[in-house]
């Protein structure tokens, strides 16, 4: 690998040698595409250097036209020095924005003609048909190309630096503090759910291995155990049956005036008035 002098000019550098100028800038890119979050900003810092290093290289040679930016990155060198009302001072100015978007559509001009050139010319050069004064031009043209992409890099790698830092994201995160634990419940074991006491008693001799339990003990446990409220347990009279129970509620809807259980009682009523019993059996079943 042919290490070349900041001190030689441009023309003193063998065309075939210009391709390791770029050796920074593609170290640089490949540090970027590293995935351990943890050593993010480790990533970042060390990619910023390798992209600042290659800029600094094309400087010295000559290579674009392009403001070379801070070494560090920005707020590092005078971070101790900012006042209180730093943060509002230290906003880029409307005059200094404006520029700064000026220069990216340069940058964008710039590299979609540079992409457009290295294209026509790739074919010729991969090829081996091509000669020194093409090859040369080919790989300033890349260099050109990847001064635009450091350019661009170094900014996108400052404001990913300040939200990192912002956030305390840089550095290995800790494990997350446990939260309250859960309540653990006891596994409910397997049984006979039954309608009243009798089916209990009868399902209970036929099935000595399964305990039985009545529905009004079922609710009545659960509500000790906190998973149902109390108002979750029907309420009902001893030795009272579920059929029992759904008809004393649905006279108990009706007497509150239920409009909607009353129609239906009303409409049933009509429709036997008008309705001999056996109506529309046509097999004459019934």
């Amino acid at each position: 690998l042919p290490i070349n002098s900041e001190n030689e000019e441009l023309e003193e550098i063998a065309s075939a040698d210009l391709k390791y100028l770029l050796l920074p800038a593609l170290l640089g890119a490949l540090t970027l595409k590293q995935v351990d979050l943890s050593k993010r900003l480790e990533h970042l810092e060390s990619a910023r250097a390798q992209f600042w290093r290659f800029l600094k290289l094309c400087n010295s040679y000559g290579l674009g036209s392009f403001h070379l930016p801070p070494a560090s990155p920005p707020g590092e060198e005078d971070a101790g020095s900012l006042s209180p009302g730093g943060p509002t001072a230290a906003q880029p100015s409307l005059v200094a924005m404006a520029s700064s978007r000026q220069a990216k559509i340069e940058r964008y001009k710039q590299k979609k003609e540079l992409e457009n050139r290295l294209a026509s010319m790739g074919t010729f050069v991969e090829g081996g048909q091509a000669d020194d004064e093409q090859i040369r031009e080919f790989y300033i043209l890349q260099i050109q190309k990847w001064i635009n992409t450091s350019l661009e890099e170094i900014e996108s790698i400052d404001q990913e630096m300040v939200i990192l830092k912002s956030r305390g994201t840089g550095k290995q995160p800790s494990a997350p503090p446990h939260g309250p634990s859960r309540q653990v419940r006891t596994p409910l074991k397997p049984f006979i759910l039954t309608r009243d006491a009798a089916q209990a008693k009868v399902f209970g001799a036929g099935y000595p291995g399964l305990p039985t339990m009545t529905v009004d003990d079922w609710y009545e446990q659960r509500r000790r155990q906190g998973v149902v409220s109390g108002q979750s347990n029907p309420q009902r009279a001893p030795g009272i049956t579920d059929e029992e129970l759904q008809k004393q509620q649905q006279e108990k809807k009706e007497e509150e005036d239920d409009e909607e259980a009353l129609q239906k009682a009303r409409n049933w009523d009509d429709w036997k008035d008008t309705h001999p019993r056996g109506y529309g059996n046509r097999q004459n079943v019934g």
